[in-house]
Order: structure tokens, then sequence, then C-alpha cells
């Protein structure tokens, strides 16, 4: 059975930018990862405007943030994954794990094996859906 993948957007706040949450199996994987203190990343920066998400999988592992703690991720590191395509599937896999003080770090998350049509979908349906941009 694989994985499943769901990504929402949480809108812009006084503090930051809209941010991704993503969503694994019903978990929230910053949250279950950073201590439940962090955010996910910009969704500018993960579905920006004109080009494909970097959360899309190809058969070329990249290594994606998904997350920083609260303090940020150039203070304690960043939740990090290799995504990458194996024909039907896509894996998350190789985690970094930010610490928290003192610097110990959250265990891993387990790699997800998605099957790449639902994947694509939600990917597809977030790149899609631009609500949560500020008009200029």
């Amino acid at each position: 059975m694989f994985d499943r993948l769901e990504i929402r957007v949480l809108p812009p706040g006084p503090r930051f930018a809209a941010q991704l949450q993503l969503w694994v199996n019903g978990e929230d994987m910053v949250a279950g990862a950073v201590y439940g203190s962090g955010r996910g990343p910009f969704a500018a920066d993960v579905l920006p405007v004109g080009r494909p998400s970097l959360l899309r999988a190809t058969s070329e592992p990249r290594r994606l943030e998904l997350g920083e703690p609260e303090c940020t991720g150039g203070c304690c590191g960043f939740l990090s994954v290799v995504v990458q395509r194996f024909g039907v599937i896509v894996q998350w896999s190789d985690w970094e794990v930010p610490c928290e003080v003192p610097h110990t770090p959250a265990p891993p998350p387990p790699e997800f094996h998605f099957g790449a049509r639902q994947y694509d979908a939600e990917v597809a349906r977030a790149e899609a859906d631009r609500r949560w941009q500020v008009p200029t």
C-alpha cells in the first residue's frame, strides 16, 4: 500500500507569508519532525508561478527543504528530504531533521513511497490553486 500526500496552504499572517503544510497519511510532517513549533516552507518558494513545483519528482534525486523550527533553520537546521521518482513510485528518503535545544535531533520520519499518480495529481492541484496569493 502506498503512502498518501496532502498539500495544504496556510494563508499569509502577520509574521509569515503563506506556508505549506505537508500531510502524509493524515499526519503533519513538519509538526511531527520539528517539535510542533516549526513552520513549513513558504508557498511561493515551493509553488512558484510559471514554473513546476519543487515537489515535482523526477528520476534525478533532489533534496528539498520542507520546514524549519520556530528559531529558523539557520539556527537549528532544516527539515529536508530527498525526493525521487522510480517509475510509478515517488520516494521520500534520507531525511535531515533540525535539532532542539540542547541540540538533540528528533528521530527522522520514515521513508515514504507514494503512488506517482496520486502524488502528481496532488502536486498539480496545489500548483493550480492560487487562492493564497496576495494581490500586488
